[in-house]
């Protein structure tokens, strides 16, 4: 056959995706689950669908163009459209209000739950000093000019890497902010949020390039609308929907089920040796071309060729478990003062949290999104980012979620939704757990700059064949980096194939 993809995740079926539409049909894409998607699955509980990973999707910012990756193909799946110079979500697709809110606790009750109420927003921002005020204006000034001067862009390809972001690339967040004296405590929890929630861990362990990656690609502003006021796109299973749009075109092309246990390459092509689960059998696959969209400690373990830049950037890679938990109530939770049950609802203060140092990002309202009224059961997704503030935590955290039964992680969820909802033990019908050991790789100091990095986005000489398509070649983990890797890499088998491609 002509080309293999290897990873069935957004990476590897945008791959496909870009060879399918260029003519090249020749394609199979193999992985070791049951259904596509990777990290962005859904979940269904009792007939109501939910996110395993992934929940949502930033309407792109107008600095990506009119027809650039992923903007042309969400335009053509009809998610957003191109508005007087900026990209527009369709109403539809769009999150509904109430989107975020944040509980800010007052103190402690008799019951173990926090007294307090719920804010508009994720900004912990009441009651603060004038010269706290002030700092956080300070911070937005500075990241904006670091963005004027430097760029930041998403996906971080279309900037290129120069000597100031290697300068931020090379300390973490938490230092640079203690050297530019952002000190107030409401601007740095929110600020360690962020980086736990695109992350996997806190502004301790990750690089100075990446916290302000996370606000400047963005286009935030700390005191006013999260995302250029263009809003987000989510589904009731979050990302699962555009994971089904991006498998359905591609129909048996992706093969579940398939463990890929070697790739080696060859002068003309490679072989790949695959686990069939539906055969119980290890069959040879005969490819021009093979685009590796896993995890490089994945890749690093399935190539047989010595490929230096792959086994020189596996000292740098660090990855955050998580724990994701559906939480089936008889009904919604019981209202609490402030701001009503909105999308995401997140927990200001970590005080008697099973885990303190890893406090968790809140619950998701799953059933957000349905246009039908809400009545009877709802489902909250909680998430927990175990990341922590080192590598050496991330990897206690990973034995930890291994070790523990379902039953342990299921009460620590529990015991940090109680907190704010003291009554949902007696609501509660049902919880699904879902880990994963190995969620996303942590942009920590050095990883980003990696010399490494750039030489497999380019394409390396020992394996001319073997095309390199993760998220993980960003230093981080998120839909625009994934598709983005994906595309370019089918671009990298069209060259090489000698076959042309439009520039769609």
């Amino acid at each position: 056959m002509h080309t293999l993809v290897v990873g069935a995740g957004v990476a590897g079926l945008a791959a496909a995706q870009r060879l399918v539409s260029q003519g090249l049909d020749d394609v199979v894409v193999l992985d070791l689950d049951d259904r596509p998607g990777g990290n962005a699955k859904g979940h269904v509980v009792q007939g109501l669908p939910c996110p395993l990973g992934a929940h949502y999707l930033p309407v792109p910012a107008a600095s990506g163009g009119a027809h650039a990756g992923l903007s042309a193909w969400l335009q053509a799946q009809g998610l957003i459209h191109w508005r007087h110079g900026r990209w527009v979500g369709d109403e539809r697709h769009l999150c509904h209000s109430p989107q975020e809110r944040l509980f800010l606790p007052d103190g402690a009750l008799p019951s173990g739950a926090w007294r307090g109420h719920w804010q508009e927003g994720l900004l912990p921002f009441e009651g603060l000093s004038a010269a706290e005020q002030g700092q956080v204006r300070r911070f937005e000034s500075t990241v904006q000019a670091l963005g004027a001067s430097l760029g930041f862009a998403m996906p971080t390809h279309q900037q290129p890497w120069t000597t100031g972001h290697a300068a931020l690339d090379g300390l973490s967040f938490a230092q640079w902010l203690d050297a530019q004296g952002f000190t107030a405590p409401a601007l740095r929890w929110w600020l360690d949020y962020a980086c736990r929630d695109d992350y996997g861990a806190s502004l301790q362990a990750v690089s100075a390039w990446a916290g302000i990656q996370y606000v400047a690609s963005r286009h935030m502003r700390i005191d006013g609308d999260s995302h250029e006021g263009d809003g987000v796109l989510t589904w009731p299973d979050g990302n699962a929907e555009l994971v089904r749009r991006l498998a359905a075109p591609l129909g048996d092309r992706v093969r579940t089920g398939q463990a890929v246990v070697q790739v080696q390459a060859e002068r003309h092509g490679a072989t790949v040796w695959v686990w069939s689960a539906q055969r119980q059998a290890l069959e040879p696959w005969q490819a021009q071309q093979v685009v590796m969209a896993v995890p490089l400690w994945v890749a690093a373990r399935m190539v047989r060729n010595p490929v230096s830049a792959l086994q020189a950037v596996q000292p740098w890679l660090h990855q955050a478990p998580w724990l994701v938990t559906q939480v089936l109530l008889a009904q919604a939770p019981v209202a609490r003062a402030g701001a009503p049950l909105s999308w995401d609802n997140v927990f200001y203060s970590d005080q008697g949290a099973a885990d303190q140092r890893m406090p968790s990002l809140g619950y998701v309202n799953a059933r957000h999104q349905a246009l039908a009224p809400p009545t009877g059961p709802t489902l909250l997704t909680h998430y927990w980012a175990l990341g922590g503030d080192s590598p050496q935590q991330a990897r206690q955290a990973r034995q930890a979620l291994a070790q523990a039964g379902w039953a342990e992680w299921a009460a620590r969820v529990l015991a940090d939704l109680v907190q704010v909802h003291p009554e949902l033990p007696e609501q509660v019908l049902q919880m699904d757990l879902m880990r994963w050991g190995h969620g996303m790789v942590i942009p920590v100091p050095g990883l980003r700059g990696h010399a490494a990095l750039r030489a497999l986005v380019s394409g390396v000489p020992e394996a001319p064949r073997l095309h390199w398509a993760h998220s993980d070649l960003s230093a981080f983990s998120v839909l625009e980096e994934a598709f983005a890797h994906g595309q370019r890499a089918a671009d990298q088998v069209l060259q090489a194939s000698g076959k042309p491609r439009s520039r769609a």
